[in-house]
């Protein structure tokens, strides 16, 4: 029995475990193994030739004893460390710049002994790497020959071939290994949308779709996942690194994929490695990690800022017909409080978050969780959002005004609950939409009495600075009676909601009979057939609605509208200085009743030292029993103190005083009615 380097020639070779491992995560299509043909050949060499193996090469912690002929015949890097041979010395280690494991060396080895190498997806990106850089003369071109006959023919095949050159980088983009499989997977990616029917793999183009369902809900994570999963091309690419990923994305509207089905790509690869708690918990809790929840926060913030980046702008958005939920813009934003991102890239973020808010529902803007020591109101979710809304309110180019007033109110009443919330907080937050943006104030009048409901210890001053932002003429009629009826409300918001409740009704009144004079009016008219003058009589004028005056002027109507809501703005803003005015004489009196039972308390306890006899009135009433109790103090700011009667009572006094003030302008309608019967009549007399 020959022994060549004490290996017995005729004894089948044994592989180590580790080589074992490492051959079977590296390609699992190589059967036999690599190794183990290297080893066979390496002997079968050493008995033709009689020449034992002379050089050891190392590569990390493995080393292969072979022939220097071999390699230096077909290695330009051998060829080129030959004189160092030549020396004596037979260890040659590799760099550890090397690209490749040890399987990819004992395939470029196995090549320079004449046989073939087993190219296959997990291999031919190493092996293609490792032969560039010892310059191998002839097994690159091969390799290249299979990557694109072979590789790039096949989704699965160019999926595998890009995962592994991961760790190849930079020598495999260097050789365009990447560039090719990105291309050829954005190209079948686009064939499966335009081409659904083609049965290369069971794909179905429906991202479009699946972002579709989520439009309307709140964000939920696992929701999402099941949705991706349904796509097994979508699920394929975001499994990739974000490197090859966000160059697939690239790619693939460079192809001309339309925005509809590449923004759901993006979208799923954010909520997997971004908003997704699994994913962060598996990050935090890797043995990797010196401190896993930073580290955990750290790779989700690049992986945020590259998704940020791959956001379409808003133009491409509305292009894109809503393939990108609102509630993902707020999901990403809610995220992003919690990370350390660039400014360039959380400014892009805060003008895609504004450029949807005339979309966004209250469900989609964040709220913190409710914590102990400081108020909702205080976090930085609520301020992010305020500054937001802000930015929007005070920018020229803003859209949906009105929405954004009414989605801000809505988000107030989200938290005015809360007991740890002050009063002048609340009104910053209600000042962040101009006056002039709320068409309607239904949603701030919740707002404030839901935070009135919670806070009952509030004084007459700072409930009347919360409601001084109400403006009653922009509340419905069922909320103005609500207003009317609410005990918790200051007086004059109270009476002011009484006012506006007897507008409305006095112009549903006017309007219904003018929609009532204008459809009879037709049995007047001239050969209507309801109607004929007699011969010899001046037909009858055609009738008119009763806000005009006179059957020459075709533009009265419109005019007398905008005349009527001009007096009803002046009729509202002298019933405001009237109610000031009540209200500080309610006050003077109040202070005169209080002066006045401090005068009459000091006078009895004088008398009682003064030890002389009570009146004939005193002592006629210490007779009888005392049936006259004293009145309720009168508040001079806020009328719930007062029991229902007493509020009906005060309220019907102040209407009989504002009619006879003329308040409703009841006696300015009678003297234009008069003035205008009388113009009429004169020229008729003439």
């Amino acid at each position: 029995m020959k022994l060549v380097m004490g290996v017995d020639l005729e004894t089948e070779v044994e592989l180590s475990p580790a080589a074992k491992s490492e051959v079977a995560v590296f390609s699992p299509y190589s059967s036999p193994s690599t190794a183990l043909l290297l080893q066979r050949r390496v002997v079968a060499w050493s008995k033709e030739t009689g020449s034992p193996a002379t050089v050891r090469v190392r590569l990390g912690d493995r080393s292969f004893d072979l022939h220097k002929d071999p390699l230096v015949s077909k290695c330009k890097y051998f060829n080129e460390a030959s004189a160092s041979l030549q020396s004596g010395d037979d260890d040659v280690e590799l760099p550890a710049s090397f690209p490749g494991v040890s399987e990819a060396f004992e395939a470029i080895a196995l090549f320079c002994y004449g046989d073939a190498v087993a190219l296959d997806p997990f291999n031919v990106a190493a092996v293609r790497c490792a032969a560039e850089f010892l310059g191998v003369a002839g097994l690159g071109a091969r390799c290249d020959l299979y990557i694109n006959q072979v590789v790039l023919q096949s989704w699965d095949d160019a999926l595998i071939v890009l995962q592994r050159c991961q760790p190849l980088l930079p020598v495999a983009e260097e050789l365009l290994i990447v560039s090719r499989c990105v291309e050829s997977l954005a190209f079948m990616a686009c064939m499966e949308i335009l081409d659904p029917g083609e049965q290369r793999r069971d794909l179905q183009p429906g991202a479009g779709a699946a972002t579709r369902a989520l439009v309307g809900r709140r964000w939920d994570a696992e929701l999402v996942k099941e949705l991706a999963a349904r796509d097994l091309w979508i699920k394929d690419l975001i499994a990739l690194p974000f490197d090859f990923f966000q160059r697939i994305v690239q790619a693939l509207r460079r192809q001309g994929m339309k925005e509809k089905y590449v923004s759901p790509v993006a979208l799923f690869y954010a909520n997997k490695w971004v908003l997704s708690k699994k994913t962060h918990k598996f990050w935090a809790s890797t043995d990797e990690a010196v401190d896993g929840e930073t580290d955990a926060n750290r790779r989700a913030a690049a992986i945020l800022e590259g998704v940020i980046g791959l956001l379409p702008a808003e133009s491409a958005a509305v292009a894109a017909g809503g393939a990108i939920p609102v509630a993902f813009y707020f999901a990403l934003l809610s995220r992003s409080l919690t990370l350390e991102l660039s400014d360039e890239s959380r400014t892009k973020l805060r003008e895609q978050v504004a450029s949807n808010l005339q979309f966004a529902r209250v469900d989609d803007l964040p709220l913190p969780e409710e914590e102990a020591d400081r108020s909702i109101a205080d976090s930085r979710e609520v301020r992010e959002m305020e500054s937001i809304v802000s930015n929007h309110a005070a920018s020229v180019q803003r859209k949906g005004a009105e929405a954004v007033s009414e989605l801000w109110d809505r988000y107030l009443v989200q938290f005015a609950g809360d007991p740890k919330l002050r009063p002048e907080r609340l009104a910053e937050l209600i000042g962040v939409i101009p006056a002039g943006d709320r068409k309607t104030h239904n949603h701030l009048y919740e707002a404030i009495n839901t935070y009135l409901v919670e806070h009952r210890g509030l004084s007459g001053e700072e409930k009347a600075t919360l409601c001084s932002h109400l403006d009653c003429r922009k509340l419905s009629h069922e909320v103005c009676i609500q207003a009317v009826q609410n005990e918790r409300m200051p007086l004059r918001l109270i009476v002011q909601a009484l006012f506006v409740q007897q507008l409305h009704t006095h112009r549903a009144f006017t309007e219904c009979s003018d929609s009532f004079r204008c459809m009879h009016s037709e049995e007047l008219v001239p050969g209507a057939g309801g109607y004929t003058p007699s011969p010899g009589c001046p037909a009858i004028p055609t009738s008119q609605p009763l806000s005009s005056s006179s059957p020459h002027d075709s533009h009265r109507g419109p005019r007398d509208a905008k005349l009527r809501a001009r007096d009803d703005a002046s009729d509202y803003e002298t019933a405001s200085f009237r109610i000031q005015a009540l209200e500080q004489e309610i006050i003077s009196l109040k202070q005169t009743l209080q002066r006045h039972n401090t005068l009459k308390g000091s006078a009895s306890a004088r008398r009682e030292r003064e030890g002389k006899e009570p009146s004939f009135r005193v002592a006629a009433d210490a007779g009888t029993p005392a049936i006259i109790k004293r009145r309720a103090t009168v508040s001079g700011s806020c009328i719930g103190s007062m029991r229902w009667g007493s509020q009906r009572r005060c309220a019907s006094r102040i209407l009989r005083v504002f009619a006879r003030l003329a308040v409703f302008g009841r006696g300015r309608s009678r003297g234009k009615q008069s003035k205008c019967s009388a113009a009429t009549e004169q020229p008729n007399c003439m």
